[in-house]
């Protein structure tokens, strides 16, 4: 699998990471169109990742893990990269506190480092929740299983891809 270059149609030499080749293979499975994308530089915020694509912060599809304090299960939440997740809320939606997750546990749940964790692809079911301000854009970009890896999608799309619950988290 080969790289494409950040805003071009064209084929860059290298090959994707195995990581990021591990995402275009989910994308591909649940049959978006969606093309992972290394950036020669770090993606791993959500400031860097609007700078490096060349969008608004909150175009960004921020994934972060929680951890329910009683049942221990992972949560995924994928919020607009302008947002902070208010973790009463979350607990209010889900029915349990949270926690936020160390990266051993983010990395045991998703098979993913903290920086990369992508919406799909994951080494265990994960429940999803989807910030409603990024259905506010026809376009958002999420990380792609490394901290310099992205893609392009829309927020219809994440819904499909995740089965995710649209909820507001701020």
């Amino acid at each position: 699998m080969t790289i494409m270059s950040p805003m071009s149609n064209e084929k860059a030499a290298r090959p994707l990471s195995p990581s990021a080749c591990k995402v275009q293979e989910a994308l591909r499975i649940l049959g978006v169109a969606c093309e992972v994308r290394e950036m020669g530089k770090t993606t791993r915020s959500a400031q860097d990742a609007a700078r490096a694509v060349g969008c608004e912060v909150g175009q960004i599809a921020k994934s972060l893990v929680f951890k329910g304090a009683t049942t221990r299960q992972a949560v995924l939440v994928i919020t607009s990269g302008s947002n902070r997740v208010d973790e009463k809320r979350l607990s209010e939606r889900i029915g349990e506190p949270v926690l936020k997750a160390d990266a051993d546990f983010v990395r045991q749940q998703t098979g993913f480092a903290i920086g990369g964790v992508p919406p799909v692809g994951h080494a265990q079911p994960i429940a999803v929740f989807i910030d409603e301000d990024l259905l506010t854009y026809s376009e958002i970009w999420a990380a792609a299983g490394t901290p310099q890896a992205v893609f392009r999608l829309t927020p219809q799309e994440l819904q499909k891809i995740t089965n995710g619950r649209v909820i507001g988290v701020k």
